[in-house]
C-alpha cells in the first residue's frame, strides 16, 4: 500500500485465488443448503421424496470425502468482483487474470468443460470465458466470488416485464408459475433468487446476487420477507417435491430483492439454483 492508501494487487494473485475458489466451489456444496436438505428429509411426509433427499445428502458427503464434484455439471464460471476504488491491479489485465484462474481450475480439477459457441456449438475446451461482473466499491480490497453455475437450473430461469398494474400479486404469481413450468428440470429442491425492478439487465443481475444470500436469513425488508414466505409456501404446497417426483420439498428458500424502476415498468427475474448452490469467496 502506498502513502495515498492505494493497494497494489498483482494479476497473478487474482489468477491464483480464482483457481483455488473454483477448485473448492465445484466440490463443496453450501453447508447451510445441505443442512436444509437434511432437515427437510426428517419432516418430508412422502416416502420416496424422503429417500431422494437422503441420497442428495449422501452424495454431497461422498463428494467432500473423496474431493470430487458432487455433480457432473461443474457449470459455467460466474465471477463477481467487488473492486475497491483504492485498488490498483498490476501486472496484467483483470479479465485475463480471472479467465486464466478458471482455465487452471477446470484443468487441474478435471472438471467438465461446458462452455461453447452458442451457434456453432464448438467447445472452447477450457471452460472460458467466464461471465465476469465488476462493481466498484469503497475501500482498498478486492472481493472475489466464484459461482460455478449449472445449467439445469439456469435454463429454467425467467424474466418478465410485468405491467405496473400487476402489482405484488402479479409478481408472486409469476414466481410461482415459473416454478410450476420448471418442474423437475432444475434438480429440486431449489433456491430461488428473485429481482424486482430496475431495467431488463439489472433485474436479472439482482436476482442472481440473491442466490448468494445465506439460506434461512431474514430479509431486512418486512414486506419482502412476507412475500418470500408466502411464495415459498405456495410453491411447496403444489406438491412437486424433490426432483419433481412429488412431495413436500420443492423449494428450500426464496430470496427477493428490489430496486427502483421506471414509472412504466415492473420487471421481475427469477433465477433458479439447484440444491448444490456452489460458491466460494475470498478477499485480497
Amino acid at each position: 500500500m502506498d502513502s495515498n492508501g492505494i493497494k497494489k494487487i498483482w494479476a497473478q494473485e487474482i489468477t491464483d485465488t480464482v483457481r483455488e475458489l473454483f477448485l473448492c466451489a465445484c466440490i463443496a456444496p453450501d453447508v447451510q443448503v445441505m443442512q436444509a436438505v437434511e432437515d427437510a428429509s426428517q419432516v418430508e411426509k412422502t416416502p420416496h421424496a424422503r429417500e431422494v433427499l437422503r441420497q442428495l445428502v449422501q452424495n454431497s458427503e461422498i463428494a467432500l470425502n473423496e474431493s470430487i464434484p458432487a455433480c457432473q455439471d461443474t457449470g459455467m464460471a460466474v465471477v463477481m468482483l467487488e473492486v475497491g476504488q483504492d485498488v490498483h491491479i498490476a501486472g496484467g489485465y483483470v479479465e485475463e487474470a480471472v479467465n486464466e484462474g478458471v482455465r487452471q481450475a477446470y484443468e487441474q480439477g478435471y472438471f467438465r468443460k461446458s462452455v461453447l459457441d452458442p451457434l456453432s456449438r464448438q467447445n472452447t475446451k477450457d471452460n472460458t470465458p467466464a461471465v465476469i461482473h465488476m462493481h466498484i466499491v469503497p475501500g482498498n480490497q478486492l472481493k472475489i466470488t466464484a459461482l460455478p453455475k449449472g445449467f439445469g437450473s439456469e435454463n429454467m430461469s425467467q424474466l418478465k416485464m410485468l405491467k405496473p398494474s400487476d402489482g405484488e400479486q402479479g409478481v408472486a404469481d409469476f414466481i410461482v408459475e415459473t416454478t410450476k413450468q420448471a418442474g423437475g428440470s432444475p434438480c429440486p429442491p431449489v433456491i430461488l433468487g428473485v429481482g424486482i425492478g430496475g431495467t431488463f439487465e439489472s433485474c436479472a443481475m439482482l436476482a442472481k446476487k440473491q442466490l448468494l444470500r445465506q439460506l434461512g436469513s431474514t430479509n431486512p425488508d418486512a414486506g419482502l420477507a412476507k412475500m418470500e414466505q408466502e411464495v415459498l409456501d405456495r410453491i411447496n404446497a403444489a406438491g412437486m417435491g424433490p426432483m419433481g417426483m412429488g412431495g413436500d420439498t420443492y423449494c428450500l428458500g426464496v430470496h427477493i430483492a428490489k430496486q427502483p424502476t421506471h414509472i412504466a415498468a415492473l420487471p421481475v427475474a427469477v433465477n433458479f439454483c439447484c440444491h448444490m448452490l456452489r460458491h466460494a469467496s475470498a478477499v485480497l
